[in-house]
């Protein structure tokens, strides 16, 4: 059951990964990094209720954690973004988007953990 559980989530978080890179890439032009910032942030805040969340069912993590989360978030995608912002020489903007990411991510998997552990 637990892979089905997992293709399940897939179906949701990529998606909605795939939407959240189209409005940004409509709103602010080709190469916005806003879209995998985004989801990130908000896969961070997600899974970090999950963990924080002791007594979460299994099927619960399967669904949410892996299949959801696992699709909406992109650890690869913001190193390629950094990648091609550095050959550009676009300093500021890695530095900020580097930064930023790292911030708001931990922040969001802070915050949502603490949400997590009031349950």
């Amino acid at each position: 059951m637990t892979p089905w559980l997992v293709v399940a989530g897939a179906l949701l978080g990529a998606p909605l990964r795939l939407l959240a890179e189209r409005v940004a890439v409509a709103r602010r032009g080709p190469g916005s990094v806003l879209g995998t910032l985004t989801v990130n942030v908000v896969g961070s805040a997600v899974l970090g209720v999950l963990v924080g969340w002791a007594a979460a069912p299994g099927w619960l993590a399967a669904l949410l954690g892996t299949g959801f989360c696992g699709t909406l978030t992109t650890f690869s995608t913001f190193g390629t973004d950094v990648v091609r912002l550095a050959e550009q020489r676009r300093w500021r903007v890695v530095a900020a988007y580097a930064g930023v990411t790292l911030v708001l991510g931990l922040g969001a998997a802070v915050a949502g953990h603490a949400v997590g552990r009031g349950f």
